[in-house]
């Protein structure tokens, strides 16, 4: 990886750094006291006395064996907090100082702990990212230290072991860092031998390699993948099922999964790193990172939206009250106009009043003084005249009022609409409210079914594995017995050995037997009393095929047609059976054991 190559770069300039005589060697007090500031910097727990071991001053020790860059590749960076040093990089933001915001901290554990097979409810994992949202507030996201404290301090281990943790976190690792979308066993046909072997997997956005066992150490092929690739399922056939292919411009490969569900993942895998090729893309994470990141901004402009709908609510809210405190003011001047129109009302009664009684008083007097009444009927007549202005000033004045009201009329209008508006506004969010508490109702139901159909695969798995170990068992006394038989045959082998043997020598013996005797040639006769005496040639015939049979009853019970026609020739062409032998010559010729 590109990231772990500039890391050992820095440390090989600090190594050549402490190499002041240039001879590719440092001491190892000054090697200890580098691996302790890396341990430190990096936040990698270690042992002292461990450390201590590995840079004592002798030849023993992996420093000592194997040099200084594979401990360092050993000891240091293949630990942990290496791996989510890499991870904390590859999702943290694209400025500085790097941060990872709380939706990357909650994503990177929920893929930690599906790696470990957990379950971690909403109301815990809420509670852990309040905290560490309170450790990160000024910041607005966690540090690669804070980060890292929060792996290393245990609160997101639930009481699982650290071995555990240690393999989730390297296949996390593997999976957002090293783009392997999926890895596992599989059964792969041959190409040219055409059996199956079971190899280890490894799928990534190019290509699908696969390997001799699950360490990766010794790589068996690859399988280039591009667009013009397509994966299908095949019918079970040859004793084996959940069959699929992956079709390449060159060659058809032939798999088989442990179980249907295996089989739909990997292809279903496959075909995604299909479609990553032919959508240009070489990552798939840094896709899915790409668009987590457009969501929170889109997030982002929501919330900005939200909150300047609230302050334009609470701007209309300001708005309302300042129109009721003015229609209260108009309130208040109307009250003082109507007590000034009834003080008015009044002082002109009282007027009213005082000019009758002053008019009785001057009709009582107009007898006794007409020319006076005269002058105060002009006077009066004056008075008429500007009783009659007030008159009509004070007619204006209820006209100004009625404008007034009306003008009230039209802003409780104004309000009536407003407020409409308002419950309106109301009501779209409560239904935006109802609307996500129905989305959040089918993500728990929907995470109920998942539960439920891990708990049916559970079962499903342990099924299978009884399965298993009773096919195991049979094998092995289908293999106990293949054995005995094996053993059998081996036994009559070796008997079928013995009595061919035993068969080559008695034909060998039949052999000499049968070869057929000459007459001798005819000897001078001879002064003798016996002269004229011949031993008759029809008795020796006979006590040889007497010996003949004897033999070939004996060493091999169903003579040959070779041997019947020598006896044959040895009886002269006659087809008489030969006399049996005698008890005493099957004493002389005992027959040999096999």
């Amino acid at each position: 990886m590109a990231l772990r190559k500039e890391l050992l770069k820095s440390i090989w300039y600090a190594f050549t750094a402490l190499d002041v005589e240039k001879s590719g060697k440092v001491s190892k007090s000054q090697l200890k006291v580098l691996s302790h500031n890396l341990y430190t910097v990096l936040h990698i727990p270690h042992d002292p006395v461990a450390l201590e071991e590995h840079f004592r001053d002798d030849d023993d020790g992996p420093v000592s064996s194997q040099g200084y860059m594979p401990y360092l590749n050993k000891y240091i960076l293949d630990k942990d907090a290496f791996r989510l040093w890499c991870l904390f990089n590859f999702l943290s933001e694209d400025k500085y100082p790097l941060i990872m915001v709380p939706d990357e901290v909650e994503y990177l554990l929920k893929k930690v702990l599906s790696s470990m097979s957990l379950e971690v409810s909403l109301g815990e994992l809420e509670e852990l990212l309040a905290q560490e949202a309170q450790v990160a507030q000024t910041t607005g996201g966690l540090s690669v230290w804070q980060f890292l404290e929060l792996f290393n301090s245990g609160r997101c281990l639930r009481g699982v072991g650290r071995d555990t943790l240690s393999m989730a976190i390297h296949e996390v690792y593997q999976e957002l860092i090293q783009d392997v979308l999926k890895q596992g066993y599989l059964w792969k046909r041959g190409h040219l031998r055409r059996n199956w072997a079971e190899r280890w997997f490894q799928l990534q956005p190019s290509c699908l390699c696969y390997f001799g066992s699950e360490e990766c150490k010794e790589k068996r092929g690859i399988i280039p993948l591009d667009a013009h690739c397509c994966v299908e399922v095949l019918p079970d056939r040859d004793g084996k099922r959940c069959m699929f292919c992956v079709k390449t411009a060159t060659r058809t490969y032939e798999m088989s999964a442990s179980d249907t569900r295996q089989r739909q993942e990997w292809t279903a895998a496959i075909q995604m790193a299909i479609r990553l090729q032919a959508e240009g893309k070489t990552s798939l994470h840094k896709d899915l990172k790409q668009k987590r990141r457009e969501q929170r901004e889109q997030r982002e402009r929501r919330r900005a939206a939200k909150e300047e709908e609230l302050l334009r609510l609470q701007q209309l809210q300001e708005e309302k009250e300042r129109k009721l405190q003015e229609l209260e003011l108009l309130q208040e001047a109307q009250r003082q106009a109507e007590r000034l129109l009834q003080e008015e009302e009044e002082r002109r009664r009282s007027q009213h009043r005082e000019l009758q009684q002053a008019l009785e008083g001057q009709l009582r007097e107009a007898e006794q003084a007409r020319a006076s009444m005269q002058a105060e009927m002009e006077l009066k007549e004056e008075e008429a005249a500007r009783q009659r202005q007030r008159i009509k000033e004070l007619e204006e004045m209820q006209q100004r009022l009625q404008e007034a009201l009306q003008l009230e009329v039209k802003a409780r209008r104004d309000e009536e609409s407003v407020r409409l508006a308002q419950t309106r506004l109301l009501e779209e969010e409560e239904e935006k409210l109802k609307q996500l508490m129905q989305l959040k109702e089918e993500q728990e139901r929907y995470i109920e079914r998942a539960q439920q159909e891990k708990e049916e695969l559970q079962q499903e798995m342990a099924q299978q594995s009884r399965s298993l170990q009773q096919a195991q068992q049979q094998l092995e006394e289908v293999r106990q017995n293949r054995q005995r038989a094996d053993e059998d045959v081996e036994a009559a082998q070796r008997k079928l050995r013995q009595a061919s043997t035993n068969v080559k020598h008695w034909n060998v013996q039949m052999n000499r037997l049968m070869h057929p005797i000459e007459p001798g040639d005819k000897r001078p006769v001879t002064s003798s009393s016996f002269s004229g005496f011949q031993p008759p040639l029809l008795a020796r015939r006979d006590s040889s095929l007497k010996r003949l049979t004897r033999w070939g009853s004996q060493g091999n019970r169903t003579p040959s047609p070779n041997s019947n026609e020598q006896q044959k020739s040895l009886n002269g062409g006659d087809e008489a059976p030969a006399p049996a032998s005698t008890p005493q010559e099957d004493k002389l010729d005992p027959a040999p054991e096999n």
